[in-house]
C-alpha cells in the first residue's frame, strides 16, 4: 500500500489556503486506494452518518437494515417507541438477523433460532441449558445514535463527540422549515461508481446547477442566484434562491417568512449527508462509501403534511429521479479521469458557488 502522508499533506495545504486562493484537490484524492482506506478508518469510521428519517419506522417493530463499512446495522423502533441501531448479527454464530425493511415481534435467527426482543434483548436460545450462555445479559450490541430533526444517526465511534453540538449553528437555518414534521414519500437506493467526495462536492455546490440541470432546476434555482452561508465545524451550506419572477414552490410551515419560502436551503452534514430543505419538499442522500470508486446512495424524497396530491408528489419524485440521473451521469463520467498524471489541482469559482467546497476540504483535513 501506497504512502499516504503527502497526499494528506495537500489535501491540509489546500484546506489551509484563503479563499481567494481556494483550490480543488488534485485526482488522486478521488481515486487513490490507499487514501480511501486510510479514508475509513479516519473521517469515515470516526463521523456521524445519518441512516435515514425517523418516520420510516413510525410503530413499534418497524425496521429497515443498512450497512455502514461492513458493520450490519438493524434499525427498530422499541415498544418504548426509542428508536436503536442495533448490531444485525446472532450473537450465537453471527448470522445476519434480518434482511430489508419490515415490521416484527421479534427477530429469530434463521440458523439456530436463537430470538431477540425489539429492543435486542435475548429472548430465546433453544437447547442451551447447561452451558456458559447468561441468557440475561446476551442481547445485540447498540451503536450510538442521535435524533436530529426528524433524521437518525448514527456513529461507530464510541468517544465521538455530540452530534448535536456540532449543528447547533445550523439550527437557527433550519428550525423556521420545521423538518421534523415532514413526511417520507419515496425512498431508494442505488450504487453509483464514483468517489463518495464527488459526490458531496457536486450536491454542494451551485456552480453546476445551470448547466447540467437546465431543465430540471435552472428554471427555478439558477447558478447566479447561489448564495452560502457561514458553515460550522459539522457542516457547509448554501441558499439556491428562486427568481423574483417565479412563484413561491409552496407554502410550508406558516412560521416561515417569505425569504425562506422563495429558495432551497442545501446543507451537508459531514460527512457524508446531502440535503436540499424546501418550504415544503426535502429531499435527502445518505452516503455509504464501498470502496474508492463506489457509493451506495440510500436518498428519500418528503413533503409537508398534506400540501401534496398524488399527482404531485408523483412529479416531484419523477423530478428528482431525474435530477439524480444527471448528476450520476456526469460523476461516473468524470470518476476514470480523476487518475490520470495529469490530473492537478485547479482553481476554486467564487465563494457563493463553490465555498461549501472549501468548507469540505477542512473537515477532511482536520478528520484525516
Amino acid at each position: 500500500m501506497t504512502d499516504t502522508k503527502p497526499l494528506i499533506d495537500t489535501i491540509r495545504a489546500a484546506a489551509a489556503l484563503p479563499y481567494e486562493k481556494a483550490v480543488t484537490l488534485p485526482g488522486a484524492a478521488y481515486s487513490d486506494e490507499a487514501l480511501f482506506a486510510h479514508e475509513r478508518n479516519t473521517v469515515l469510521a470516526k463521523g456521524w452518518h445519518c441512516l435515514g428519517r425517523c418516520d420510516e419506522v413510525p410503530e413499534a417493530g418497524d425496521f429497515f437494515t443498512a450497512d455502514l463499512l461492513g458493520e450490519p446495522l438493524l434499525i427498530v423502533r422499541g415498544d418504548d417507541g426509542a428508536i436503536r441501531v442495533l448490531s444485525n448479527l446472532c450473537r450465537h454464530r453471527l448470522m445476519p438477523l434480518a434482511e430489508g425493511r419490515g415490521t416484527a415481534d421479534k427477530f429469530v435467527c434463521s440458523y439456530h433460532a436463537w430470538s431477540y426482543a425489539r429492543d435486542g434483548a435475548l429472548r430465546s436460545a433453544p437447547r442451551m441449558k447447561n452451558t456458559a450462555l447468561e441468557t440475561d445479559t446476551c442481547r445485540l450490541p447498540a451503536y450510538r445514535s442521535e435524533e436530529w430533526r426528524g433524521f437518525l444517526y448514527v456513529t461507530l465511534d464510541d468517544n465521538a463527540p455530540p452530534l448535536a453540538d456540532a449543528l447547533a449553528d445550523l439550527e437557527g437555518i433550519i428550525a423556521p422549515y420545521h423538518t421534523q414534521d415532514f413526511r417520507v414519500i419515496h425512498s431508494t437506493e442505488e450504487v453509483w461508481r464514483c468517489n463518495w467526495k464527488c459526490l458531496v462536492e457536486n450536491f454542494m455546490e451551485g456552480y453546476h446547477l445551470s448547466v447540467v440541470h437546465p431543465v430540471t432546476l435552472h428554471g427555478y434555482t439558477p447558478s447566479a442566484l447561489s448564495r452560502k452561508f457561514e458553515g460550522g465545524s459539522g457542516f457547509t451550506g448554501y441558499h439556491a434562491n428562486y427568481p423574483q419572477s417565479i412563484p413561491p414552490r409552496g407554502a410550508g410551515h406558516s412560521g416561515l417568512n417569505e425569504e425562506e419560502r422563495h429558495r432551497s436551503t442545501l446543507f451537508c452534514v459531514y460527512p457524508c449527508q446531502v440535503v436540499s430543505q424546501a418550504a415544503n419538499l426535502l429531499a435527502s442522500l445518505y452516503l455509504k462509501p464501498l470502496a474508492v470508486d463506489a457509493v451506495r446512495v440510500k436518498w428519500t424524497l418528503s413533503v409537508w403534511q398534506d400540501e401534496f396530491d398524488e399527482a404531485a408528489i408523483a412529479e416531484r419524485i419523477a423530478l428528482w429521479e431525474e435530477v439524480n440521473r444527471e448528476d450520476r451521469e456526469k460523476l461516473e463520467r468524470l470518476q476514470p479521469g480523476l487518475a490520470s498524471s495529469r490530473a492537478d489541482a485547479g482553481s476554486l469559482a467564487p465563494a457563493d458557488y463553490e465555498g461549501t467546497i472549501h468548507d469540505f476540504h477542512g473537515y477532511l483535513a482536520q478528520h484525516m
